[in-house]
């Protein structure tokens, strides 16, 4: 089976590549084909090895692999009973894979037949609307954290990396959902203490430590959740959400101002007006503008011409 295999693979690369290698030099336009046709082979593979790395047929592709390679080597070598041994392996190690792995091979295409498609290859929500979602997710964590009267600091980090304050607490790396930010303040639990950093649509780090405003004009009632929040608001552009361990009211904290006692609706339209709609408004602006310059550019050639 695996001569045979190799037998294909040589006459292939004989007549077919070296033909269609050949033809380029006739029909240029097929160089551009074959380009389009190599990138999505390659990005075909790098997804599912991607998919693949996580689970468990990540090391069962690394055994298929070496076994491929032991088979070659041992025919080239003339190594005749191992050989045989691993051509017979090869043989019925079809029929095995495809019982082992009928879950995972289930599971794949009845994906490709839904609108998981597009998750399943990476193809997911637009960043805007991504991150309108996880405000919705801290809004509604904020709140639950505020009727329970849970101490709570949320740094939402923007354009400005904080990633000396992140460095400083424990990495996470998780989905930002309401269920895990309100388990995190729990009081006399490992993560309470410090802060929540909240970057590129991920809850970063936890527990971490931020800079403490200093003003005198700040007022001493405020506590150290809100001096902190203060305080990274000042030295970054990030916004940092507060609840208050006495009082259970919410603020935030943006630009080195706090914004005391905020409702859940008003807290919901600071968040996606400061969060969402400058940051992406900005960006198409950015976009139509390079693509408005380009035109000029065209028009200006043309007059020319």
């Amino acid at each position: 089976m695996i001569e045979n295999l190799f037998y294909g693979i040589s006459n292939f690369l004989k007549e077919d590549v070296l033909g269609y290698i050949n033809s380029l030099y006739e029909y240029p336009v097929k160089l551009i084909l074959l380009i389009i046709d190599l990138a999505i082979v390659f990005w075909l593979i790098i997804k599912i090895i991607k998919i693949a790395k996580d689970t468990r047929a990540w090391q069962l592709i690394k055994g298929i692999v070496f076994l491929v390679v032991a088979t070659w080597g041992s025919g080239f070598f003339k190594l005749t009973i191992l050989h045989n041994i691993l051509e017979a392996i090869t043989d019925w190690g079809v029929l095995a894979l495809v019982v082992i792995f009928q879950p995972e091979i289930r599971r794949a295409l009845e994906q490709l037949g839904t609108s998981k498609f597009t998750k399943y290859f990476g193809i997911d929500k637009d960043i805007a609307t991504k991150t309108k979602e996880d405000i919705y997710k801290i809004v509604i964590a904020t709140t639950e954290l505020s009727k329970q009267k849970t101490g709570a600091l949320i740094v939402i980090e923007r354009d400005i990396e904080i990633k000396d304050i992140i460095n400083t607490g424990i990495e996470m790396n998780a989905d930002v959902s309401p269920q895990l930010l309100t388990n995190i303040f729990v009081p006399n639990t490992p993560l309470h203490d410090g802060a929540v950093v909240i970057s590129n649509n991920k809850i970063i780090s936890a527990a971490c430590m931020l800079p403490l405003a200093s003003d005198r004009d700040i007022s001493k009632e405020l506590g150290t959740r809100h001096r902190a929040a203060i305080g990274i608001s000042k030295e970054s552009d990030s916004i940092a959400v507060v609840v208050s361990e006495e009082t259970g009211k919410i603020s935030v904290a943006k630009d080195g101002t706090l914004i005391a006692d905020v409702r859940e609706d008003v807290l919901k339209k600071i968040l996606i007006t400061n969060i969402v709609t400058k940051r992406f408004n900005v960006e198409k602006k950015q976009k139509t503008s390079i693509i408005e310059n380009l035109r000029k550019k065209t028009n200006k050639k043309n007059n020319i011409k």
